[in-house]
């Protein structure tokens, strides 16, 4: 059995992670496996770059303008919405060709137009959909923020410039829908219950076959640190109660930036004196840090494991206030390093969090309730329990050999 999973990128954001991890777990369980992507980042022999740079770029260039300049409401929704107007046909490189099956993963900024993925359905090969957001199943946005319009046929799209019936989510629902109609080949993959529950609500995949896998972690890389010796490391006050947020770019309405500031300015009304330091790494352009009522140690990108897996050993608590989720890779390494996380109840969170046991779940968009998660993880009594809870849940769900045996099984059932 060959595999060949296809991604836009081996690195650099958190479906190309789950990808790589998806990766090295099915190579360490036997699979014979590659990754295709649009442009080879690492050094993973395993990965193989499919298109050239300068066709890269003009494909990027060609799906992103005409959106920019005719359709975009405004800077916000930018990148949140792909049309997949342009790529590359792939259908017949090497990695295609030679595959039994084909495991699709994020195909967007340029990768594959929907005319592309029609190709690679047509080659009558079975084809795996790991869904890591809603684009799969909408008009173009990557999350919905509430819209329902996907159940249908999209358009009147809160997105676009000029909302409309036959809009452009319309437009783009509509190619969606005349290249799946006879996919019956095709096999979908949530990461989440959430996720899974809501494609099969709508109307482009509601009658496909779906089951939920997660993404799986390498628990020897994201493992409990000692705590001071990182501390020391990172330049973290060694006797302070740390609270750690990052996010691929804090900016992100969706990451919920807002809330965690409201949350921390009622968790500072609530303790007073006692010693807090925050820790925020991620791309940063626009957010005043300086606006937080504690003191902040702020760290740009950072793409190293062995980094981050130090960096969530040193918090006591990670928070994580995102409106709209999948299976956030960073609350999954969190909990493998033994570091419990307060967060929304929101998307697939809950099939990490396991409320006052590993974390806490506060009611979605209520920064009162974050705080109060917050102040309870952080003051918890109980915090070696906390610790083992989070790392026990890693354990028993996410390492390389459940989710690649899970993944195994659904090869070898539609082969």
């Amino acid at each position: 059995m060959k595999v060949t999973l296809i991604n836009t990128a081996d690195a650099g954001g958190g479906a190309p992670a789950a990808s790589m991890r998806l990766l090295k777990a099915l190579v360490q369980n036997g699979v014979d496996v590659t990754m295709a992507v649009q442009q080879k980042l690492t050094a993973e022999q395993r990965v193989t770059a499919t298109t050239g740079k300068r066709a890269a770029k003009a494909h990027f260039l060609l799906e992103r303008l005409p959106f920019i300049a005719f359709e975009e409401r405004d800077k916000t929704v930018r990148f949140a919405f792909s049309p997949a107007n342009s790529g590359s046909n792939i259908a017949h490189h090497p990695a295609i060709q030679e595959a039994d099956i084909l495991h699709l993963h994020w195909t967007n900024s340029g990768y594959l137009s929907i005319k592309n993925l029609q190709q690679l359905l047509q080659l009558g090969k079975p084809v795996v959909w790991t869904l890591h957001d809603m684009w799969a199943f909408t008009g173009g946005c990557h999350y919905s923020n509430g819209c329902d319009h996907f159940m249908n046929q999209c358009g009147n799209c809160w997105m676009l410039r000029r909302p409309g019936q036959n809009d452009l989510s319309h437009k783009v629902w509509q190619r969606k829908f005349d290249g799946l109609k006879d996919a019956q080949n095709l096999h979908v993959v949530s990461c989440s219950k959430w996720l899974g529950n809501v494609s099969r609500s709508s109307g482009l995949l509601g009658t496909k076959p779906t089951v939920a896998i997660p993404n799986p972690i390498d628990i020897d890389i994201f493992s409990p640190k000692d705590k001071a010796i990182v501390r020391k490391r990172w330049g973290i006050d060694t006797d302070a109660r740390i609270i750690l947020f990052g996010a691929a770019n804090i900016n992100d309405r969706r990451k919920g930036i807002t809330y965690l500031v409201e949350a921390l300015h009622l968790l500072k009304q609530q303790i007073r004196e006692a010693s807090v330091q925050m820790v925020i790494f991620g791309k940063n352009k626009h957010f005043d840090t300086s606006i937080l009522p504690f003191k902040v140690k702020e760290l740009s990108i950072i793409s190293a494991e062995a980094d981050l897996a130090e960096l969530y050993s040193a918090a006591d608590v990670f928070v994580s206030p995102s409106l709209e989720d999948n299976l956030p890779n960073m609350i999954m390494e969190s909990l493998a390093c033994g570091t419990p996380v307060a967060a929304f109840n929101a998307g697939g969170i809950p099939d990490l969090i396991d409320h006052q046991q590993n974390g806490y779940l506060a009611e979605y968009k209520s920064a009162a309730d974050l705080a109060t998660g917050i102040k309870h993880l952080l003051f918890s009594e109980d915090k070696a329990g906390l610790s083992t809870s989070a790392r026990k849940k890693v354990l028993d769900n996410f390492t390389n050999d459940i989710v690649a045996k899970q993944y195994i099984n659904l090869y070898n059932s539609i082969l």
